[in-house]
């Protein structure tokens, strides 16, 4: 029986998280076995799970990173371990999902890997792979990754470090990455395959396959009790969801937005913490996250534009839940958040353009939700439904293992 081992951040908690356990229940309906092993956050799962580390080594890890910028390159332990773990099971294909957050040390990984000789799929979420440090780079319009990363602007946000290491950093992951021959990469939208296409990591196999999402599950819901709980009657919503909400997710737009609208109008923001609900203005509604996948389909169909004004980003999967939920999207034109929606289903906006935003909310209420709704859920069932994206990994894996 073909075995698939994933190593993940999460598994089923985060979008991420979901994106494995997806991939792992595709592989379990095709007959074969699925292993996750996970550093961090994780829910009930249909695969086979492993945790990487305890929390001592996750904090340790934190703190080396804190301290010496060599993010990746703690967990010793943990990492051995899962070599071994491996090796007892032995795979017949390994996929990587986020190889950062303070799990792995991605130096002792990739020496087993090149010595393993196993085939490697490596989906990439955002850009660390390719950097010296950061995840993210959009926000302060760098392009070091193209030649070589020093004096990282970013040293202060994650992975967050008290000095610059980013040369080292850089000069080491592009080592190591390349130190493996048999390694197809997965960005989850065309524009972090051109990105990769302009990296060190340019000569490998790149197989673009977009994000999916559970269609049966993000649908239109009947949202009453949001309505009544919120006291949302008569309003039009204004929905943004986030975890966590960082200055890159674009809280900051929605507070200017609130200072440009009418009592007719309710903003609602999920996954706030504590510190950001207490700051926030009297007429935006501040939610904490949920984990409740029924609970947040519900705040999407309750409202009547979903806006995403954030500042670097690869493929929001929230763009597609939103319109799977038959809710009209307004994002940014950031990464590859255009990618999700058409002129059906949203609209884009120049990024960090204020005005462009209410105008677009605007024309969306002008319209009404109604005119966006058979669309916007038309376009998830064709393009976003996990079954079928899910699926392409399948293929991807037969192709690479030769499976008719």
């Amino acid at each position: 029986m073909i075995k698939i081992f994933q190593i993940s951040s999460e598994v089923n908690s985060g979008s991420v998280g979901r994106i494995a356990e997806h991939i792992g229940e595709k592989i379990i309906d095709n007959g074969w076995e699925s292993y996750i092993a996970y550093g961090r956050d994780h829910n009930p799962s249909k695969s086979n799970v492993i945790p990487i580390g305890n929390k001592i080594s996750l904090i340790s890890h934190g703190l080396k990173t804190r301290l010496t910028d060599r993010h990746g390159f703690g967990s010793v332990a943990a990492t051995k371990k899962l070599i071994k773990t491996i090796k007892e099971i032995n795979p017949d294909l390994i996929q990587l999902q986020h190889l950062h957050g303070y799990f792995v040390n991605i130096e002792i990984l990739f020496n087993f890997l090149s010595e393993f000789k196993k085939p490697i799929v490596w989906t990439f979420h955002d850009c660390w792979s390719f950097t010296g440090h950061c995840a993210y780079y959009e926000f302060v319009d760098c392009h070091k990754w193209k030649t070589e990363c020093f004096k990282c602007p970013q040293t202060h946000d994650y992975p967050q470090s008290y000095i610059d290491q980013s040369t080292r950093n850089f000069r080491d992951k592009k080592r190591i990455f390349n130190s493996v021959e048999n390694l197809t990469i997965v960005p989850v939208s065309n524009w972090i395959g051109d990105q990769v296409k302009e990296s060190f990591l340019k000569n490998f196999r790149v197989h673009t396959i977009h994000n999916g999402i559970d269609i049966e599950k993000f649908a239109p819901q009947n949202a009453e009790s949001i309505k009544e709980k919120y006291n949302l009657k008569n309003k039009f919503i204004i929905l943004g969801v986030a975890s966590p909400w960082s200055e890159r997710k674009g809280l900051k737009y929605f507070v200017e937005l609130s200072k440009n609208i009418s009592d007719d109008y309710q903003i609602i923001l999920i996954g706030l913490n504590d510190e950001q609900i207490k700051k926030l203005p009297s007429n935006i509604i501040g939610v904490k996250r949920t984990e409740n996948i029924k609970e947040l389909a519900e705040f999407y169909s309750v409202a009547d534009v979903f806006v995403n004004p954030t500042l670097e980003d690869t493929f929001p999967t929230t763009n597609l839940e939103a319109q799977s939920c038959g809710t009209p999207v307004i994002t940014f034109k950031t990464g590859g958040a255009p990618e999700a929606i058409d002129e059906n289903t949203g609209i884009v906006v120049e990024k960090g353009n204020v005005q462009g935003l209410l105008d677009a909310i605007q024309e969306i209420k002008k319209n009404g939700k109604q005119f966006y709704t058979k669309e916007c859920r038309k376009r998830a069932e064709l393009k976003f439904n996990k079954n079928d994206r899910f699926q392409e990994y399948l293929d991807l894996y037969c192709d690479i293992l030769k499976l008719n």
